[in-house]
């Protein structure tokens, strides 16, 4: 598809007026960016990050100052403060957001255990992890499973919270058109839930959701358990390469550590490889690129509801994630889109997004992601399954310019002359 950055009168003159029904929206985002980006800094100074953290260790990596640095600023950013109980892991090797959550479940979770999802049907990607009948998975270790419909009253399934060992909480959408929890939705969930049973562990799967609020699940005031994300979304800023983060309660957070690494091992070890500095790099830059990325969320979703679309959420609603739903209605419609933001993309623009059986998922995925690090979401990237009912789910910008000539790039593709 050629590019040249021309788009119609008529297109621009949409486009402006959805920025100017965005202005409220984007004042808001730019306020918590300013407030997330001084709680990273005070994390920063407050534990005397130095330049010497960013020396590579190999082998074992006994001792490795800047590893344990690391921890202990997204102890304090993700625990609201020094002075929180807070303690986290944040690791190279850890691959993917739900490898993060798989290592934490295995961390906590014992033979005879219940893991109760309170947000209806975990991600996609995490079937394997708790159903499959092969492979290690939960089940096969005798760990039961349920789950109650997204919105379900709690105290209706009181009898299940009392008997689970962990309570999951997916914060964002996934690949459905349910509303996303804000902060203040977990809370209230959290709280709820020690009500009725205090011995359940509270596990939030954060992915998407870093600072696009000025709290975050772990602080005191929220106090979920566990939170865990991936560092090629949000608290990666669009640096680090690859990694994630498990945050928490201090003897949560070492039992996760060592089903990551061993048992007797935990956080006492382990490399890296000089990936400290783009890690730490990341999170310091992560509130501005989290902003610029929301900010092509909701101009989108005014865009497209300008152009007759549904979109979940509304420009006009309160964000809490990155993610946005633009139904479609159809297969051709769906594969237009993600061509469009893919030919807008600074890497790969000449490719085409092709359908494929993505391993983790029951259908055919495609995925628009022209990125600089492979399958990195705070990228400007669309992805979706083929199915009903066809909607793209767009995230991703590291910056709002950018971000914006891909969306309007995408609605030509959709379009044709708009």
């Amino acid at each position: 598809m050629a590019f040249n950055f021309k788009f119609t009168p008529e297109l621009l003159k949409t486009a402006e007026k959805a920025e100017k029904l965005c202005t409220e929206k984007f004042a808001e985002t730019r306020e918590n960016a300013r407030i997330n980006g001084e709680k990273v800094l005070r994390a920063f100074i407050e534990n005397k990050v130095s330049s010497a953290h960013f020396n590579p260790t190999d082998g074992y990596g006994y001792n490795d100052a800047g590893r344990e640095k690391t921890d202990a600023v997204f102890a304090s950013v993700f625990g609201g403060g020094a002075s929180a109980s807070v303690s986290a892991i944040a690791r190279h090797n850890f691959i993917s957001g739900t490898h993060a959550i798989s290592a934490a479940l295995f961390g906590i979770l014992r033979p005879g255990d219940l893991m109760l999802s309170l947000t209806g049907r975990p991600y996609d990607t995490l079937s394997g992890v708790i159903f499959a009948d092969s492979g290690g998975s939960l089940k096969e270790f005798g760990i039961k499973y349920a789950e109650i419909p997204f919105g379900s009253n709690l105290h209706e399934n009181a009898e299940l919270i009392k008997a689970c060992k962990v309570a999951y909480i997916q914060r964002s959408r996934g690949y459905m058109l349910r509303q996303s929890l804000s902060v203040s939705q977990i809370g209230a969930i959290v709280k709820t839930v020690k009500e009725i049973n205090p011995g359940t562990l509270v596990v939030v799967d954060n992915c998407y959701g870093e600072f696009c609020e000025t709290l975050e699940p772990t602080n005191f005031e929220i106090g979920a358990d566990l939170a865990i994300g991936s560092l090629i979304k949000n608290p990666g800023g669009g640096i680090a390469r690859t990694g994630g983060y498990i945050a928490g309660r201090g003897d949560l957070v070492d039992l996760c550590a060592q089903s990551l690494s061993a048992v007797g091992i935990g956080t006492e070890a382990g490399c890296t490889l000089g990936l400290t500095r783009e890690i730490l790099l990341g999170l310091f830059l992560a509130p501005e690129i989290t902003a610029n990325a929301l900010m092509t969320s909701v101009f989108a979703s005014a865009l497209f509801e300008l152009l007759g679309y549904e979109t979940f959420p509304k420009y006009s609603e309160k964000r809490v994630d990155l993610p946005l739903a633009i139904k479609l209605g159809n297969r051709e419609k769906l594969i237009a889109f993600c061509e469009g933001i893919q030919a807008a993309s600074p890497i790969d623009s000449f490719a085409a997004p092709v359908p494929w059986a993505m391993p983790g998922y029951d259908n055919d995925v495609i995925m628009a992601a022209g990125a600089f690090t492979m399958g990195s979401s705070i990228e400007l990237s669309a992805d979706a399954p083929l199915r009903e009912p066809y909607a793209v789910w767009l995230q991703g910008g590291l910056t709002y310019a950018t971000g914006k000539i891909g969306v309007l790039n995408a609605a030509v593709s959709l379009l044709g002359e708009v």
